[in-house]
């Protein structure tokens, strides 16, 4: 009996029972793949509500750049009628309506581009790291007044330039009579380099940033960004006038001279 009786198990004293050890469940399924597909999908819906957004803001700034496409051709055109004393020509039947629609829609990208940077932004700020947003988040307002900077800079340069491409006309030999579209070509090209241009010390600074660059690296490589920018310079201007690369080769070194001093400033 006593062997029997130690055989049956018995309750702890104080009344309290004895747990039992719990066995861990097994692991649950892995997500299936089509999560991943529908994170993408996402990720590309999220992509196209910003680009639809850009575009719409577009559309509405070109729908006001239309209506006051003739005002803003006489401004873009001022510097050319001081010179010759002329307007522009257009050879094509259709080629004055493009070129509305052209100022129109450049206009249009101009006014909606504070929206087009504040939706990319929205769309590339949550895959960033927080150490990646906080380094960028500052430049991007800047990134816009920089460019703004720089169109102005092309249109007060503008008058020289066509001053210096008018000189070699010769009354009763070779006269200007230049069409809308190609003049309109020459300066949307000129003044995009410009824009483009003062985004260099943005993106110099960035990587400076990011430990790829340092101002003793940028000082020791002055005689082959001078050449680099001689030759942008030269390629980003087309119009064959002297004024218009020079003055971009100018402004193009002097904000690398400032860049080196504001990398080493902010301690790289």
């Amino acid at each position: 009996m006593a062997d029997a009786d130690a055989l049956i198990p018995r309750a702890p004293l104080g009344g309290q029972r004895e747990e039992l050890p719990t066995v861990p469940e097994p692991a649950g399924p892995s997500p299936a793949p089509e999560a991943a597909v529908m994170t993408l999908v996402e990720h590309l819906t999220e992509l196209r509500r910003r680009v639809v957004i850009s575009i719409l803001f577009v559309a509405a700034g070109t729908a006001v750049g239309f209506y006051f496409a003739l005002d803003i051709l006489k401004i873009l055109i001022a510097p050319l009628r001081a010179q010759t004393g002329k307007g522009l020509i257009y050879t094509g039947l259709g080629d004055a309506f493009f070129v509305q629609l052209k100022v129109a829609l450049v206009f249009g990208i101009v006014v909606a581009m504070p929206m087009i940077v504040f939706q990319g932004w929205r769309f590339i700020s949550p895959g960033l790291t927080p150490h990646e947003r906080r380094l960028a988040r500052p430049w991007v307002p800047f990134s816009l007044a920089f460019f703004a900077l720089g169109v102005a800079v092309a249109y007060v340069v503008l008058p020289y330039a066509v001053q210096f491409l008018v000189s070699f006309s010769a009354k009763d030999i070779i006269e200007p009579f230049i069409s809308a579209s190609e003049y309109f070509g020459f300066i949307s090209t000129m003044f995009l380099a410009f824009g483009l241009v003062m985004q260099f010390p943005i993106v110099v600074v960035l990587l400076a940033e990011a430990g790829i660059l340092t101002s003793s690296r940028l000082r020791s490589s002055r005689r082959y960004v001078l050449l680099g920018i001689a030759i942008f310079a030269a390629i980003a201007t087309p119009g064959g006038d002297l004024v218009s690369p020079f003055a971009l080769g100018a402004v193009m070194y002097g904000l690398y001279e400032l860049t080196i001093l504001l990398v080493r400033w902010r301690g790289h």
